[in-house]
């Protein structure tokens, strides 16, 4: 199978190129059909997902419980903005505090939407009721971040590529080094209000932090009074082999970011869960979205907490990413220089004189696995929890042929 586009694929993506801002650089591939673990390109070619929409099909194409919550909802009312109630809006709110026992949901669409809402909260609670002068708070952040793309977020990022041109930039941030304890603690002080650290970094290359590393920061957000915000974007909802990546560290967060897996793979649904004296800090007309938290986004949402109330997909993070960890470790030496991550998502290093991470995603895709870089040497690995073994193996497979030697 080449990585040439086939003729009918090609028209489509002339078409994307013609029409559609140049903001991403996609394999050659036309997906016209997905169910389970399994795409289907517009010359009928099948392909094994092992990206999984970077952990926002957690659950696979069209899992049968959440397309049937959604054909549901399309059958009653799809949006009422928050001008008024409507039946799912509060029922999804208890429904996914009690799952992540926390006690206060802020419905929101995307993942850069959540973490700006958070930002604003955080500030907000630091100068009403930390008492941090007006205009002065701070967050600490970790260096190789990535919290999404806004002019807000971008402005503490360390990526050039996400960072040129798009200045001048919100103040109000302090970077340090990802994994450093001792630069939290130097960086953290009285106008501190958050800090705010994805427990594994996922564009990173799926880095999980040393151990201690998000209980010191706990510790240390109590001694000065500030927030603990965790992104799970990405490493929530099951993706880790628990239901949060925290969890791994008995590690509880006054804020949490989520996203992604939240809707499902069916509508965009984003949220920040987490203490009520804290969310409790907004009042109405301070922060809104017309969408957020609209009917059809709270029943899908309800159906995808019900799945993990199950404990299953859990389950089969932790299961089969032993098995997955286990064939990728045996790489290592053998054209991988090393491989990170927790449950069903890993980074994996090529080691050096081996493809760059786009040309083994490319050769990939010709064997019928899609996966994607994230960094240049980098592979993301993070095939949907519905997967099998079988499966598994069959993608494990093809990285052992384009990577091992």
């Amino acid at each position: 199978m080449s990585t040439v586009a086939a003729p009918a694929a090609q028209q489509f993506i002339a078409l994307d190129e013609q029409w559609s801002t140049h903001n991403y650089h996609p394999l050659p591939i036309v997906i016209s059909h997905g169910e389970g673990t399994w795409v289907t390109d517009v010359e009928g070619r099948r392909y094994l997902d092992f990206l999984s929409g970077y952990s926002s099909l957690n659950f696979g194409h069209r899992h049968p419980d959440l397309v049937a919550a959604a054909v549901a909802q399309l059958d009653r009312v799809t949006l009422t903005s928050r001008a008024f109630h409507h039946d799912q809006f509060g029922l999804f709110c208890r429904e996914l505090a009690e799952l992540t026992g926390t006690e206060m949901v802020l419905a929101m669409n995307s993942g850069a939407e959540a973490v700006e809402s958070a930002i604003k909260v955080a500030r907000k609670w630091a100068y009403q009721v930390k008492g941090v002068p007006e205009g002065t708070a701070e967050i600490v952040v970790a260096g190789s971040n990535f919290h999404g793309r806004t002019t807000t977020i971008v402005s503490f990022s360390t990526d050039d590529t996400a960072r040129a041109d798009f200045g001048p930039f919100t103040p109000g941030f302090r970077v340090v080094e990802y994994g450093d304890l001792d630069a939290v603690r130097d960086a953290i002080g009285p106008r501190t209000a958050a800090v705010l650290i994805e427990p594994i970094q996922g564009e990173a290359g799926v880095v999980v932090p040393p151990a201690g590393y998000l209980a010191g920061i706990r510790a240390l957000c109590d001694e000065h009074r500030a927030l603990f915000i965790a992104d799970e974007i990405q490493s929530g909802l099951g993706r880790t082999g628990e239901l949060l990546a925290l969890d791994h560290d008995g590690v509880r967060a006054d804020l949490y970011t989520l996203g992604k897996a939240l809707g499902g793979g069916i509508v965009p649904v984003s949220a920040v869960v987490g203490r009520r004296d804290v969310l409790g800090v907004l009042k109405p007309g301070e922060h809104g979205s017309t969408f957020g938290g609209n009917p059809l986004a709270c029943a899908v949402g309800r159906a995808v907490v019900r799945l993990l109330a199950t404990g299953e997909f859990q389950r089969r993070s932790r299961e089969l990413g032993e098995r997955l960890h286990g064939r990728l470790g045996g790489l290592v030496g053998r054209g991988v220089a090393e491989v990170r991550g927790r449950g069903l998502w890993a980074g994996v290093e090529i080691a050096p004189g081996g493809p760059r991470g786009r040309e083994a995603s490319e050769a990939l895709a010709r064997l019928g696995v899609l996966c994607k870089e994230t960094q240049d040497t980098t592979l993301r690995v993070a095939p949907p929890l519905v997967i099998t073994e079988a499966e598994l193996d069959h993608g494990l497979d093809a990285i052992e042929r384009v990577l091992g030697r």
